[in-house]
């Protein structure tokens, strides 16, 4: 596939962001170039493992792609803090790794890898794995933002109902009550 025949589609992702986490500067730098190539505007990278958690709570990433392999705190220890500090949101994220034994790809998966890219990077992969996650973060939003307006109008149709049944409710009272009054001074 040629790049300039899905340049276009990538205009409603290359305003997304994305944090880049490799203890290699040259992978970043690497991975930088490819996106920013691409018009990707809004990344952000580290290679200290332990700064993911303060840079997602600052940057808010759509995608995060992640080396497993680190000093400090490895991708799996990240993994982890990532799915129990972001379990209520679709955040997908790519594990960047040399290793392409099963276990350890079972392991990633198993901590919230969403998707895979071995190293040496291939230009058009990462490419088309970034996009394809991006467009199913973006889907994923769009259902959150759906959810939450069906959500608010239930809530505001909840409200007008309970407002017509109290309505009616002191209406049928006052009924009640003056058809009481009318029977008493029938009968006095």
């Amino acid at each position: 596939m040629d790049t300039t025949e899905w340049r276009s589609d990538l205009a409603a992702y290359v305003k997304m962001r994305i944090l880049i986490v490799d203890d290699e500067p040259a992978n970043v730098a690497l991975l930088e170039d490819i996106l920013g190539n691409q018009g990707y505007t809004d990344l952000k990278s580290t290679t200290d493992s332990r700064r993911v958690s303060e840079l997602c709570r600052e940057f808010d990433p759509d995608l995060i792609l992640l080396d497993l392999f680190m000093p400090h705190v490895d991708g799996f220890v990240v993994l982890d803090s990532l799915r129990a500090d972001r379990s209520e949101v679709y955040l997908p994220i790519i594990v960047l790794t040399a290793d392409v034994n099963e276990e350890t790809k079972r392991r990633a998966l198993h901590g919230g890898a969403t998707d895979f890219l071995h190293k040496p990077f291939d230009y058009i992969e990462v490419l088309l794995r970034i996009r394809n996650l991006l467009e199913t973060r973006r889907i994923h939003q769009l259902l959150d933002n759906r959810r939450v307006a069906l959500e608010e109008a239930v809530s505001a149709r909840t409200s007008e109902l309970q407002a017509v049944q109290a309505a009616f409710l002191d209406c049928a009272k006052r009924f009640r009550r003056d058809l009481e009054n009318a029977q008493g001074k029938v009968s006095g």
